[in-house]
């Protein structure tokens, strides 16, 4: 954090400077970017499956585009490891300009990325590279920026970075089914089978770009010593003596992804498949629920900016213990009982979604910060958050419809057991 020189009591609402307001944004626009390209893929998979698989089936080639979708979330951990590493030893600016990067890049390829039919098994081979890029970018991409925020702040104002930094991402996650819309209805069905899935990937790109040019000037939140006395093996001494934290990073952030995906995925498909609902319906609830997400965040940050974030991260967690189980009272098909389950859940949702970022980064004391929160994110997000729409359609499918809100129930419990026990041993480091 930059320090001002006055106590913490009177810097509870200490106005930002101008620089860390363009720092705030460059890295809050990052989020946005990481996000609409990483939904965009998943969103226009069936667009993208025929032209690089050689099958005729279009079905198959979409599970196949949808198996590459799915590769990006098994390298985030190794994004964390790698590049929250080197963040910790060559600077927070270098990484973060290196992840914008590496997304811009990646998207811009898949955009003007040659077809099965031109150049064969090399299409899906070179898609495949791409994705992977995309979730090692992805893996310090949110853990990192929230971190290079809360470090840029003056102290009191972890509150204020929950909530903008959530509200980048969840305007990401709105803008891709977004894009995707007006493409459509600009250009046709056919146009967009044919080549218009490659604009909203060109669109991303250009983006990236643009939020490069953006984080030129973010500020460097590693003193000159501090990085002098980096070394790989001190950061992850550091990390291995707080591997309480680690862990309980893990379902900090597992917990809530498992909810969001569940939420912002598995309801809906659910909802589409199982109970054959109408799917302009269940498209208009769930781009509501993106919007609660995208006000909230904002309405979150505000109300406990100033405050300690911790005691508002327990009792958000645990109110995700029985209010994840509304999605018990959707047992037979019925758009008001989708709508009142989807959206009766958000409120919790909005909170925990717009807490935990700064929770994680608080565990970690900062010359390992970078590394420590990484990993933990990105173990988090690809053991629970990608694993939980198809735990929830699966047990649907097999007749269990509690086993899902139970599974959620132990995980947001351990959250807050892990995190207690962590504080305790190692502490809390932002937003006491």
């Amino acid at each position: 954090m930059i320090d001002t020189g006055v106590n913490s009591k009177d810097r509870k609402r200490e106005r930002l400077t101008p620089e860390v307001r363009r720092g705030i944004l460059g890295l809050g626009l990052g989020n946005t970017l990481e996000w609409y390209d990483w939904m965009i893929f998943g969103l226009l998979s069936s667009y993208i499956g025929p032209h690089f698989f050689p099958s005729v089936d279009p079905v198959v080639a979409t599970l196949d585009a949808l198996a590459i979708f799915a590769v990006g979330f098994l390298f985030r951990p190794l994004g964390g490891v790698v590049l929250g590493t080197f963040a910790d030893r060559i600077g927070r600016r270098k990484i973060m300009m290196l992840s914008i990067t590496m997304m811009a890049l990646s998207t811009l390829v898949i955009a003007v990325a040659p077809t099965f039919e031109t150049i064969g098994i090399w299409a899906p081979i070179l898609l495949l590279v791409c994705r992977v890029v995309q979730g090692i970018s992805t893996g310090v991409e949110a853990p990192l920026s929230t971190a290079h925020a809360v470090e840029l702040v003056p102290e009191g104002r972890e509150g204020f970075v929950a909530g903008i930094i959530s509200f980048f991402v969840n305007v990401g996650i709105l803008l891709a089914p977004l894009v995707s819309f007006i493409v459509t209805t600009s250009i046709g069905a056919a146009a967009m089978d044919e080549w218009g899935w490659r604009i909203p990937f060109i669109v991303g790109a250009v983006f990236g770009f643009v939020i490069l040019y953006l984080r030129r000037t973010l500020p460097e939140t590693m003193k000159q010593d501090e990085l002098e006395q980096a070394t790989t093996g001190s950061v992850w001494m550091g990390v291995r003596k707080s591997w309480l934290s680690v862990l309980a990073i893990v379902f900090v952030v597992g917990a809530v992804q498992a909810y969001n995906y569940a939420w912002n995925v598995g309801l809906p498909n659910a909802a589409r498949s199982t109970m054959k609902e109408d799917p302009s319906a269940v498209f208009a609830l769930t781009t509501i629920l993106g919007l609660i997400l995208v006000v909230g965040s904002l309405t979150v940050g505000r109300l406990v900016d100033g405050r300690a974030i911790s005691k508002w991260f327990i009792v958000a967690r645990i109110l995700v213990i029985p209010s994840v189980f509304l999605m018990l009272l959707y047992v037979e098909p019925g758009i008001g009982g989708f709508a009142a389950v989807l959206l009766g859940g958000s409120v919790v949702l909005v909170v925990n979604m717009t807490l935990y970022n700064v929770v994680s980064a608080s565990l970690m004391q900062k010359s390992y910060r970078g590394a420590g929160t990484s990993l933990g994110y990105g173990l988090g997000v690809a053991i629970f958050g990608g694993t939980a729409s198809f735990l929830l359609v699966w047990f649907q499918s097999i007749g269990l419809d509690w086993a899902f809100p139970v599974y959620v129930a132990v995980l947001s419990a351990l959250s807050v057991v892990f995190y207690l026990i962590a504080r305790r041993v190692n502490g809390i480091h932002v937003g006491k």
